[in-house]
């Protein structure tokens, strides 16, 4: 069993969780936690997909520390400092929402925690909303911050944006691949949609638009990344969209969720506020707090994102 209330407050470790070698750090309560009794751990699942906690963790570790929180922060299957994804008989190792949320679940027996908030940002959400279904059991509550749930939807957002950037028209290819696609077979609006987007303006540069209000934040966000000597594995991405995961519609499944859940989103993430959003509070029953911040809104206003996912861990 790892002792999380153990010095040092950080450590690093590697196991083998569900098949893979994960990799995740963690970090024990602050001088708050006995004051108010035991608190469940937070379990921090990065964006990306094929990003990794580090930065997270450098930023804003020391802060949850502060306040009492104990947390682990994972890197999650093919990511950061976990092992790259293996090659099998049948090709590439299996990435999918179910192989990612077992790894959670495989962590969180392996430190033997009786329940955890997944916090979840951006795709990350989306595996911390599928935890909460899944085990309830296990789940005090779920906290998604700029979360990502209809990738359609959000495939016509960027197509948008890069639409807009370039100053041209929307041209949605939904409605022409619908006509083509032989009846019977699932016409990959998604995949569609983000390669159109994609097409019109690069993927960096799309996304540095829609998702930071102040160019300084990235610049901060890529020296932190440059100081762990840590970056996003694109084979990682490409797994995950060769998968279908621009045709996934998660919606529905949020009426399952029975744990509270807890939305944290930036006005100024136009990836994920209101459309990403509007789900959770409509489905889901979620409540919603907007900051005046992108979609890293510790980079934007730490206080205000302390302030906040305090709010979200205690009421």
């Amino acid at each position: 069993m790892t002792d999380l209330s153990t010095d040092p407050a950080l450590e690093g470790d590697t196991a083998l969780l569900n098949g893979a070698e994960l990799y995740f750090s963690h970090s024990s309560a602050g001088p708050h936690s006995a004051a108010g009794g035991q608190r469940p751990t937070l379990v921090f699942l990065h964006g990306g997909p094929g990003y990794n906690s580090f930065s997270f963790q450098e930023l804003f570790g020391e802060r949850l520390q502060a306040a009492g929180w104990p947390a682990v922060y994972l890197d999650q299957r093919g990511c950061g400092r976990s092992a790259p994804l293996a090659e099998t008989e049948q090709g590439e190792d299996t990435l999918d929402l179910d192989t990612l949320v077992e790894d959670v679940e495989a962590l969180r027996a392996h430190l033997q925690l009786d329940r955890i908030v997944p916090l979840g940002h951006g795709f990350g959400a989306l595996i911390a909303l599928e935890y909460a279904r899944r085990y309830p059991q296990h789940t005090a509550r779920v906290v998604a911050v700029n979360p990502w749930v209809h990738f359609p939807q959000l495939a016509l957002t960027l197509l948008a944006e890069a639409s807009a950037l370039k100053g041209q028209p929307l041209n949605d290819p939904a409605g022409e691949l619908r006509a083509q696609t032989p009846e019977g077979e699932y016409p990959a609006i998604g995949a569609a949609r983000v390669q159109a987007a994609f097409d019109l303006l690069n993927a960096r540069d799309l996304l540095n638009a829609l998702h930071f209000p102040d160019p300084a934040a990235r610049m901060q966000l890529e020296f932190v990344d440059a100081e762990g000597q840590l970056t996003g594995r694109a084979e990682v991405g490409e797994a995950l969209v060769y998968q279908g995961l621009w045709e996934f519609e998660y919606p529905a499944f949020l009426q399952e969720i029975t744990r509270p859940i807890f939305v944290i989103a930036g006005v100024h993430d136009r990836s994920a506020y209101p459309e990403q959003t509007d789900w959770l509070q409509d489905l889901g029953g979620a409540d919603l707090t907007v900051l005046d911040t992108g979609h890293y809104p510790w980079l934007d206003d730490e206080d205000a994102f302390a302030g906040a996912l305090e709010e979200a861990l205690t009421r």
